[in-house]
């Protein structure tokens, strides 16, 4: 195996990049005693210069620190500008060694902070061994061949950046290599099925065999199944937890692995013949599994390229914890009554924190908030891990807003759940009370706003039916039953956002999760004035959804749920009209189920000038402006 490890394991990743501050991360072996710098293009002047012997590098093992770069200009940093920027040693710049790193005819990366808002690229849901390709390597390659002004402005990513609870056998083979080579901390368990996290070795913990590793309760059980004393049943309620991540510096290293292909270098990844435990089933899911990875890490290179450029910002959703995160009271009162479980979703949270949330606005986090994670990063222990629980488990920040002009404004529609009070097995709304009223806050008195909301605010109809009524069969988990709509306290809040005279007059609302594309046109009924909203939602960047099942969804609600049904009069958007956008590719079909990134560009307003998306395969899809006759 080889072990000449690369200085840049991950990165370095263009974060928030604003007139007045611009945040990098990356991921290095050692710590960067180096100068960052940032040069106007076109004079080749070096306009910013700063140290980073003073920003943060928090060690997370032997061969690994986490640099997070976040620089304040005292004069604004240059808008509409094309810039440059490098990280630079006496003996040169540190970044003309990436393979694939620089667009052609670049020598250093260049970026532009927008002033406007004109062109987002946005999606969601990147699986790394499902059979489709990378729209971001599409996007990549795009923007190889466009000059940097006609290059995306924001790259939004609404959500699932990783699959914590779906992790194929040779990735997960790829992430224990990954924390031997870089010597990543042991963190130590109590009250759990391991002692520490070297008992999740392959060795010790066979691939394919963790789902019985994984916490289990009754806590949650009905009277029935407590008098029959039932067997405890899991607490994570995905189907696909056989290679479920555990540990911190197993999230960790899976954002390593998904964003860069700097160590795929140094790791070995055997056929399955490997291993003699693998029973016949096991061997043929390792080989497939094996080809898709393979092919997933050959589009590193471009996907390391476009979030080196382009400024990126992320909020969660439930894979990159677990899958169902939060999304009942009784899954929440599971994971309490369960110190492993809440270790496991700290890790999760960890992982969130150090790749994700820090670099959508650093300001969000002060000192107390670093003070209890740097105590459990240097010893990661069971007692230390308990504060940071608690400390994720209160922090109300990980929303955030872009001061472009329109304003975009990312909401967390995971962390601060408007909780049932009928019953535990009801689905929380998306957001409680007082998040609700801090984003009514935000958006009032904009003339036109971009909201980034995880979970569509403006469902399949038909589709959020049949997840009320499996609801009302007692198993909201089992079809993902979270859905804007699906809480009455949440859906009344948020449907009097709109109808309030100070909403924004220009309303988009960006959205992810489902495994499908889609736009609508949205207006209230019987009202003069209604503010113009339109629901665009892309998902996946690298998934969809199974067939024929959403070509039957699609066709039912367009029989059941067209905008002058009477079946509409029976929904908690009865006062909405929504009319579904045609593509230019299909005359049917409104729904698309590609892996695609979204791609829209704005008017001067803030109207949509053109919705759209391209696949993973480089097609070009319009979603059509919609007409009176349209259903």
């Amino acid at each position: 195996m080889q072990t000449n490890l690369p200085l840049f394991v991950a990165g370095p990743l263009l974060r928030r990049a604003t007139k007045d501050e611009i945040t990098l991360w990356a991921v290095t072996t050692r710590p960067l005693k180096a100068t960052f710098s940032i040069f106007e293009k076109s004079t080749n002047e070096k306009i910013f210069s700063a140290s980073l012997e003073e920003q943060k590098h928090i060690s997370l093992g032997e061969h690994c620190f986490i640099v997070m770069l976040y620089f304040k200009k005292k004069d604004a940093f240059p808008m509409d500008t094309l810039l440059e920027y490098d990280i630079e040693q006496s003996g040169g710049s540190l970044l003309s060694d990436f393979d694939e790193f620089l667009y052609p005819e670049e020598t250093r990366p260049c970026f532009i902070i927008s002033s406007r808002a004109q062109y987002l690229a946005h999606g969601s849901c990147r699986h790394p061994h499902q059979g489709c390709k990378d729209a971001l390597i599409t996007l990549d390659e795009k923007f190889s061949t466009l000059p940097p002004h006609e290059r995306a402005d924001l790259l939004i990513m609404s959500g699932d950046q990783i699959y914590a609870d779906d992790v194929c056998g040779p990735l997960l083979f790829a992430i224990r290599q990954t924390i031997d080579l870089l010597s990543l901390n042991v963190q130590t368990f109590n009250d759990a099925s391991i002692k520490s996290c070297q008992d999740l070795n392959p060795n010790i913990t066979p691939i394919y065999s963790r789902t019985k590793c994984l916490p289990t309760t009754r806590v949650n059980h009905s009277w029935l199944k407590r008098q029959l004393k039932s067997p405890a049943t899991p607490i994570f309620s995905s189907n696909t937890t056989e290679n479920h991540l555990i540990s911190f510096n197993e999230y960790f290293a899976m954002y390593i692995l998904v964003w860069s292909p700097s160590l795929w270098n140094c790791i070995e990844v055997p056929d399955a013949s490997h291993f003699s435990e693998f029973t016949t089933e096991n061997a043929k899911k390792w080989n497939k599994e094996k080809k898709e990875l393979t092919l997933f890490c050959r589009g590193l290179p471009n996907v390391r390229r476009l979030m080196a450029h382009i400024p990126t910002y992320m909020i969660l959703d439930d894979h990159d914890i677990t899958d169902d995160f939060n999304l009942t009271v009784g899954w929440e009162r599971g994971v309490f009554d369960s110190v492993f479980a809440q270790n496991i979703i700290t890790n999760g949270m960890l992982g969130y924190f150090f790749c994700q949330g820090w670099g959508n606005n650093p300001d969000a986090f002060e000192n107390s908030f670093w003070a209890p994670i740097q105590t459990f990063i240097e010893s990661p222990t069971p007692e230390n891990i308990k504060p940071v629980s608690q400390l994720f488990h209160h922090f109300e920040k990980w929303h955030y807003s872009i001061p472009t002009i329109p304003k975009v404004v990312v909401i967390d529609t995971r962390t601060r759940r408007w909780r049932s009070e009928a019953s535990e097995n009801e689905p929380s709304g998306l957001m409680d009370w007082e998040s609700l009223m801090d984003f009514q806050e935000n958006i009032f008195n904009n003339d036109a706003v971009i909201v980034v909301s995880p979970a569509p605010m403006f469902g399949v109809k038909f589709i959020e039916s049949l997840q009320r009524i499996v609801t009302l069969l007692g198993h909201p988990l089992s079809t993902d039953s979270e859905n804007w709509m699906a809480h009455p306290g949440t859906a009344n809040a948020l449907l009097n956002i709109f109808k309030h005279p100070k909403t924004p007059k220009h309303f988009i609302i960006l959205s992810g999760d489902v495994h499908y594309s889609f736009a609508y046109d949205i207006h209230l009924r019987f009202r003069k004035g209604s503010p113009k909203i339109w629901q665009i939602t892309c998902s996946g960047f690298k998934n969809t959804f199974p067939e024929p099942y959403l070509s039957i969804f699609e066709a039912c609600d367009r029989k059941l749920f067209g905008p002058s049904s009477p079946l509409n009069i029976f929904t908690r958007r009865k006062r909405m009209h929504i009319d579904r956008r045609k593509t230019d590719k299909y005359k049917e079909k409104r729904l698309i189920n590609q892996s695609a990134i979204g791609e829209l560009l704005l008017n001067p307003d803030g109207t949509p000038l053109h919705i759209g998306l391209l696949t993973a395969e480089g097609e070009q899809i319009t979603f059509l402006d919609c007409d009176n006759t349209n259903t």
